[in-house]
């Protein structure tokens, strides 16, 4: 029986803090065999040390060593170009590697005979890859932080308050979006005491919002949904009638709400425009909106720009926050090592890693295509 090797390395984009692998993880490997090697000063971003990852089993090393010696390379996101550039035949790249964005990138190293596995692939609804499923990890890791980041830009309170001042009537939250990430926004956000609504296309959402304490808005638009989300896990994109229609019926509730967190995304593609300005500027001074979906193809609000705070003339704070996963770095990253634990357990099942494309999971997570090399040790 072999003996695999991994190694995760830094991340180099710029505000990623989070790390592939965190110090637990590598006991947990270790125990499945698994032979594990870190970049030195991987884990820093998000508060783990070289000296953990030593006292866990693994072995920290130069990004050079790393390269020459690991079967499966571990990251967060896609390589920079240096990255890339390291990989070589055979070798195997493990993360979010975004191949709807970045498809040039995997053919690059396919091309080359370097195979890819994207848990960003995986499908949601497959009920034994849930262990493995990292879009979900990370998006209840980036709804938390928006209520939060939210909570922390209001300049009132989010719950009522009686006290000797008076009563302070509870903050108006508006969620656009009930997937993992709006799930988790509405919890945190009716935790802490604000007034919740919530709004997403699939219906059948209805019954999760309201077991949160949530009042789900009845919001026509032009065309019923289209069945399917239950089997990919997704919202339907809609159609341009649809948006508009949709727009239209959730204007009045905007400019009502104090703080307005925005989570729908299509992956790969620019995100619905939820949001206009000219709704925007009808909301109270005061008020706050988080854009989840904020990115290089624009956001769900108009005018909002990725890792950006804006405050707007009349009041508003319009916060593009994409990357809120790298904000609460140790807890991503935990989550995530998590997930890879589990990608990898699959993928080692004695020893040598094996890419068997006739396995749904794998397959879906290289893309559903063969690639060069079906196994290695």
């Amino acid at each position: 029986m072999g003996t695999v090797t991994v190694g995760a390395v830094r991340e180099r984009a710029p505000g990623e803090r989070r790390v592939a692998l965190v110090p637990e993880a590598v006991t947990l490997l270790r125990r499945a065999g698994i032979d594990v090697l870190i970049e030195a000063g991987a884990g820093s971003g998000a508060w783990f040390t070289d000296a953990e990852y030593t006292e866990a089993g693994a072995t920290v090393v130069s990004p050079e060593e790393l390269y020459a010696r690991a079967d499966a390379v571990l990251c967060v996101g896609p390589p920079d170009p240096e990255g890339a550039e390291a990989l070589r035949t055979g070798q195997t790249l493990i993360g979010l590697l975004e191949p709807l964005r970045h498809p040039a990138l995997v053919d690059e190293l396919t091309g080359r005979g370097v195979r890819t596995v994207s848990l960003d692939l995986l499908p949601r609804t497959l009920s034994r890859a849930q262990s493995m499923d990292a879009l979900t990890s990370q998006a209840n890791v980036a709804g938390y932080k928006a209520a939060i980041l939210a909570a922390d830009s209001y300049d009132r309170f989010y719950p009522m308050l009686t006290t000797a001042a008076g009563t302070m009537r509870p903050a108006q939250v508006l969620v656009l979006g009930a997937g993992v990430a709006g799930l988790q926004a509405i919890a945190t956000a009716r935790r802490l005491g604000a007034v919740v609504s919530a709004y997403d296309v699939r219906p059948a959402s209805r019954g999760e919002v309201e077991s949160l304490g949530a009042r789900f808005l009845d919001i026509q638009t032009a065309q019923a949904p289209e069945p399917g989300a239950e089997q990919t896990g997704y919202a339907r994109e809609l159609t341009e009638q649809e948006q508009q229609a949709q727009r239209a019926a959730l204007d009045e509730h905007i400019a009502r709400s104090d703080i307005v967190v925005t989570t729908a995304q299509v992956p790969g593609r620019k995100p619905p425009l939820l949001v206009s300005a000219e709704v925007v500027g009808r909301m109270k001074p005061g008020s706050v909106v988080v854009d989840l979906a904020a990115s290089e193809f624009g956001g769900n609000v108009e005018g909002t720009e990725a890792d950006k705070t804006t405050v707007l003339d009349n009041g508003v704070t319009l916060i593009g926050a994409g990357r809120l996963p790298s904000a609460m770095a140790t807890a991503a990253s935990t989550a995530y090592a998590r997930n890879l634990v589990a990608v990898l357990r699959h993928l080692v099942p004695d020893g040598e890693l094996v890419l068997d494309p006739a396995d749904e999971i794998t397959a879906a997570l290289m893309g559903g295509t063969a690639q060069t090399g079906g196994a290695s040790s």
